[in-house]
């Protein structure tokens, strides 16, 4: 069976699924493929159910630290049943129906490129001018001795289990470590973070994993940083991870949050001339091509694999295959974890700044110390906000927040540095009092941009 598209989106995770959606609104005929669920990894096992089950143990805590209310208690049996509600109890159908309904052929199977413009899918042969790849990633083990024969979660267990373990080793203290080690520490396990960095969340600044780790250790959470495990074994009902450090910790299951792979596997890929980079992904170029006629987006391309950035490289894909193309840009682009309290990011680190050769100054602001919103918002405020600026140009490079709701008020730095907005056009906003957004303003006044440029 021969079949004729204009398009074929293989993989419907976020970035297919957004994707597809624009170009089928555009009137093209499109066929959707998908070998597990549609609305994938974010929807099913990662972004949804960890931000669900996050919300309760946010919640307990937010009345924990208020003046004049108490008594919230944690319902794990009731946190489970909404979060089943929300991944929709691990079926499609509603969706393949919604797509079918809309005018796209759904394909359930695992799909193969054999030519330009040619996939394979379940002994059918599709044809399209252009392909889109959007298949994901997938946990990476990390290297540990016997690792294979003690029980393992990846994110999938993690975010799907119906009961939660008394001990729990986190293996690498990312945003997955963090967030699923807060997640179960909130919910009554005792939870150990191993992390083979000098801090926890490595690739944003130093202090913003110092902090977290401050908070996470106040919550009972061990953290261990600069240490990584060599060898995992059974005793009896245990298990049992050795660390490079000589120490051991014992436990009931080891959650993995060691990185991600582009899952790139049996795509058949060298069909279209398509060479996978280092990391395995797919390379693209400003328009998210990756070939003639083939494109890839989201955590496929390895390029900050997020899926709001899949969800942006879909419209860039998408338009470029109807003849508005438009580069892509990644600066300015907010990075959350979802902790209590939350840390929010954006832009360069102070290491990526150097390696651009660019001069820096940075400020690092006390917002219980220095605005009014904390006091009224908790008991016992605490929250920090980083900048990280260009003197020479007079723009922000960066920020940082490691404070509740970060994640909200972040974007007022992300737009600032995607549109480079001169500091002092920054300086000269007036911010709602009192909420933390005011934090800007103020530490925006502790950057030191005086010094003249360097020759």
């Amino acid at each position: 069976m021969s079949e004729q598209f204009d398009t074929i989106v293989i993989g419907m995770g976020p970035g297919g699924e957004s994707a597809a959606g624009r170009l089928m609104a555009a009137g093209q005929r499109v066929a959707v493929l998908e070998q597990e669920l549609i609305g994938g990894e974010c929807g099913y096992w990662a972004c949804i159910p960890s931000k669900t089950l996050l919300r309760p143990p946010e919640a307990r805590g937010e009345v924990d630290r208020a003046a004049g209310v108490d008594g919230a208690r944690l319902d794990w049996a009731g946190t489970r049943a909404w979060r089943d509600d929300m991944i929709r109890h691990l079926d499609d159908s509603n969706q393949i129906t919604g797509y079918e309904n809309a005018g796209a052929t759904v394909v359930k199977g695992p799909a193969r490129i054999t030519g330009p413009g040619t996939v394979e899918v379940n002994n059918r042969t599709l044809h399209a001018e252009h392909i889109i790849i959007a298949t994901g990633s997938d946990a990476v083990l990390p290297p540990v001795d016997g690792l294979d024969t003690v029980a393992v979660w990846t994110n999938r267990e993690a975010t799907t289990t119906t009961e939660i373990p008394g001990r729990v080793v986190m293996l690498g203290g990312s945003a997955v470590g963090a967030e699923l080690g807060h997640f179960l520490n909130r919910f009554g396990a005792q939870v150990s973070i191993v992390e083979r960095s000098a801090t926890l969340l490595s690739r944003e600044e130093p202090r913003v994993g110092q902090l977290l780790a401050e908070r996470m250790r106040g919550d009972g959470i061990d953290v261990r940083t600069s240490v990584t495990a060599t060898a995992a074994r059974r005793d009896g009902a245990d298990t049992v991870l050795t660390l490079d450090d000589g120490s051991e910790l014992r436990c009931d299951v080891v959650v993995v949050g060691a990185g991600r792979r582009p899952r790139t596997g049996d795509l058949g890929l060298d069909a279209v001339g398509v060479t996978l980079g280092e990391m395995g992904e797919i390379p693209v170029d400003e328009h998210c091509r990756a070939a003639d006629g083939v494109w890839a987006i989201g955590d496929v391309t390895a390029v900050m694999p997020f899926t709001h950035v899949a969800a942006y490289q879909a419209r860039i894909a998408a338009d470029a295959i109807l003849g508005r193309p438009h580069p892509a840009t990644y600066d300015g682009i907010p990075r959350v974890v979802f902790t209590d309290p939350e840390v929010a990011a954006v832009g360069l680190t102070a290491a990526q700044a150097q390696e651009q050769g660019r001069r820096t100054t940075a400020a690092e602001l006390d917002l219980a110390a220095a605005i009014a919103r904390p006091s009224t918002y908790e008991q016992h405020p605490w929250g920090h906000l980083g900048l990280l600026a260009d003197p020479d140009q007079g723009v922000l490079l960066g920020a940082w927040a490691v404070a509740p709701m970060a994640g909200e008020w972040i974007h007022q730095a992300a737009l600032a540095t995607r549109a480079a907005i001169p500091i002092e056009v920054l300086q000269d906003q007036v911010a709602q009092f009192p909420t933390y957004s005011e934090g800007f303003l103020t530490a925006l006044d502790e950057l030191d941009l005086t010094a003249h440029p360097q020759p």
